[in-house]
């Protein structure tokens, strides 16, 4: 029997939508070419959510709107490599590649030695398995199917759950793009995970917001995210997949490898651009000497360049060793650091009123750029460190970008300075009182006035991932802080162009465009007006929680420690710090200044039921349907709040397969004990069997 013709139509619409998105997806992560921009994709991924939402049968692994699912708190399970993820050797300079060209061309007798040059990425290596669909006789194309870490080697960590949020990679291949490549549905593709510039900049500005430590590069914080047992928290950092290599039946594919490139680009990868073909030492240097002067300006970061045998019959005459491939080699650039004296120590106040030092160096070349100033974090890294004024110090450029003081040098060419540093017991810019609460590393100025929170809260407000008001940078803000036209964010909003062309390198052009800028991002929402408030603690996840949670700044405003703590990931510190902020006639008149401004400061509401208010749920172990997200969600969307650890304010146990210590846990306490059937019954009104 046929589908009826309303259902064929939502079947056609919900692929169209899903065509579109991907295309979207490919557009903006893979090919970094964006058609449109994030309202409209937004409205188009809305559309299709409600679509899928009113028709569940017609739901789908590969669904744009599938990419953020559960995982098991418990951790990862590990699987085997279809064939092992080896090391490669290392060369440090032109001597050591010349060698090992001379030992490829001796093994390699009559074949043909070309390399491939791509850049050494310095991120996370995984592995990505795609197998047929739901009818492997079909000609259905192939689905992602498991993500793994390189682990040892041998054996990686199944991490498909996160794996599945980053966008550049293909949650599907279509049949037509296999048969094209002339490839079977059981692929395998290997590359690297990497945290962008950018993205790592945002995470550690979100941490300082939350009062959290900074991540300490990239690298550490994209291996650690996809190491997260939630995987909206991995959706939310932006990480990239870039692919290298491409597995058949667990045989590198033998097109070789500057087709496996080709190849994985057509398959809808995202694959670097920065490749080229080189034949001898002199022309590996030079695509060497150009990543390197080009690393500064890539937006992620490398530590050298890999060189890689092209011919596949070449590389499979070459071998292996035990450890790693003969016909690869990594070329590693020396790393960015540099000796130089610290001038003097000074301190600088941010917007939450965090002070903290800087210190003042002797200038000094590191990585392409002159280094002055270096971050020394709080009171109790200086005292770590033993530093005084004076002292010489090995500087480096963390991640590539954050200079950092990371040692004390003393020997008999670097005497040891003899100025002791104090921190300062009043603020630096406005001589109030400054106070270390217990248990914290920070000193703080209290001084809702002081004008160096007030320029850092300007600032904050305006960067890109909160209200995004382009440009109103530093410059820009001291010229209006120097001249009385503003004390507050919402005096942004009361602007005019007459005042900005007043302003050094203000014309009437560049006033309007910064006065439309302004305005538009009067309709930012909730969740960024809440980031923008410098809220301590309340990043961007937290805003966009609280956003859904209460819908609109009064309801939030008005929310008591009980009502706050119902939403996830707000507990007693994130409550009482809003409570603060929102009992303070200060910030009180901000946002009614705001309101009057015209802000929008209001969400789409997380719509909830009270079925299950004031009950409490611990998840463990795996449900026959539901994932450990899915399961959350129904809980959450029911008044019930889960959490990660038994205890005897838990009112169930939820528990599947393999389920682990927290059901023994519940057991000793005596803690009801329910299965997934349990739980439905449960949120259907119904006393649960078990």
């Amino acid at each position: 029997m046929s589908e009826p013709a309303p259902k064929r139509d939502v079947v056609r619409k919900i692929e169209k939508l899903r065509e579109e998105i991907r295309r979207h997806e490919h557009l903006y992560y893979v090919l970094d070419k964006p058609e449109i921009g994030d309202a409209e994709y937004d409205a188009l991924m809305n559309e299709l959510k409600k679509l899928e939402a009113a028709h569940p049968e017609l739901v789908t692994p590969d669904s744009p709107t599938q990419r953020v699912g559960g995982k098991p708190a418990e951790g990862f399970k590990k699987a085997q490599h279809s064939r092992p993820m080896l090391s490669l050797d290392n060369a440090y300079n032109a001597d050591e590649l010349a060698d090992w060209d001379r030992r490829v061309h001796e093994l390699a007798g009559a074949l043909p030695v070309e390399y491939t040059a791509e850049l050494k990425l310095d991120g996370l290596s995984v592995a990505l398995s795609y197998q047929p669909g739901p009818d492997p006789n079909s000609d259905s194309g192939a689905r992602l199917t498991m993500g793994l870490t390189r682990g040892d080697g041998q054996t990686g960590e199944d991490v498909t759950s996160n794996i599945r949020t980053i966008r550049s990679i293909p949650l599907s291949i279509s049949a037509a793009k296999l048969k094209k490549a002339r490839l079977p549905q059981s692929i395998e593709v290997r590359g690297e995970v990497v945290m962008p510039e950018a993205a790592f900049q945002r995470l550690n500005e979100e941490r300082e917001s939350e009062g959290l430590p900074a991540f300490v590069n990239p690298r550490n914080s994209a291996a650690g995210t996809l190491r997260t047992l939630e995987p909206s928290i991995v959706a939310n950092r932006r990480l990239v997949f870039f692919a290298y290599f491409l597995l058949v039946d667990g045989e590198y594919f033998a097109a070789g490898q500057t087709a496996t490139l080709d190849t994985l680009t057509t398959l809808g990868f995202r694959v670097n651009p920065h490749r080229h073909l080189v034949s001898t030492v002199d022309e590996m240097m030079k695509f060497i000497d150009k990543a390197e002067s080009q690393r500064a300006t890539l937006g992620y970061e490398i530590d050298g360049v890999v060189l890689k045998v092209d011919a596949h019959a070449t590389q499979q005459r070459l071998g292996y060793t035990g450890r790693a491939p003969r016909w690869a080699i990594a070329y590693k650039f020396t790393a960015k650091a540099g000796i130089t004296q610290v001038k003097d120590i000074t301190v600088q106040v941010g917007r939450t009123g965090k002070l903290t030092p800087v210190a003042e160096l002797a200038p000094v070349f590191i990585g392409g750029t002159t280094v002055s100033r270096a971050t020394l974090h709080n009171a109790d890294f200086i005292l770590g460190l033993g530093l005084r004024i004076g002292d010489y110090v090995k500087v480096e450029r963390g991640g590539d970008v954050i200079p950092k003081v990371v040692e004390v040098i003393e020997d008999a060419d670097h005497p040891r300075g003899n100025r002791e540093f104090s921190f300062p017991l009043v603020c630096p810019e406005c001589h109030s009182k400054v106070v270390r609460e217990e248990g914290e590393a920070d000193y703080r100025c209290v001084n809702a006035n002081c004008p160096a929170k007030l320029r850092e809260t300007l600032l904050h407000f305006a960067h890109r991932g909160v209200m995004n008001i382009e440009g109103l940078g530093e410059a820009v803000v001291q010229q209006l802080l120097d001249r009385g036209l503003v004390r507050s964010v919402a005096d942004l909003y009361a602007l005019t162009e007459e005042q900005l062309v007043g302003l050094d390198r203000f014309a009437e052009k560049s006033a309007r465009a910064l006065l439309e800028q302004i305005a538009g991002s009067k309709r930012a929402g909730l969740a960024r007006v809440l980031m923008g408030l410098g809220i301590r603690f309340v990043g961007e996840r937290t805003a966009e929680l609280l956003a859904q949670e209460f819908g609109n700044i009064d309801d939030l405003m008005n929310a008591n420690a009980e009502q706050l703590e119902r939403v996830e990931e707000v507990g007693p510190r994130i409550s009482q710090a809003i409570l603060e902020f929102f009992s303070t006639a200060a910030n009180q008149a901000l946002v009614k200044s705001l309101k009057d401004a015209g802000v929008d400061m209001t969400a789409e509401k997380k719509q909830r039921s009270a079925q299950l208010a004031g009950l409490t749920f611990v998840l463990t172990g795996t449900l026959p349907t539901l994932t450990r997200d899915e399961a959350k969600q129904k809980i959450e969307a029911a008044g019930g709040k889960t959490a990660g650890s038994v205890s005897k304010k838990t009112s169930y146990v939820v528990a599947g397969e393999e389920a682990g210590s927290k059901l023994d846990k519940a057991r000793e306490l005596k803690i009801p004990e329910i299965d997934e059937a349990g739980l439905l019954a449960l949120l259907a009104g119904q006393a649960p069997s078990n």
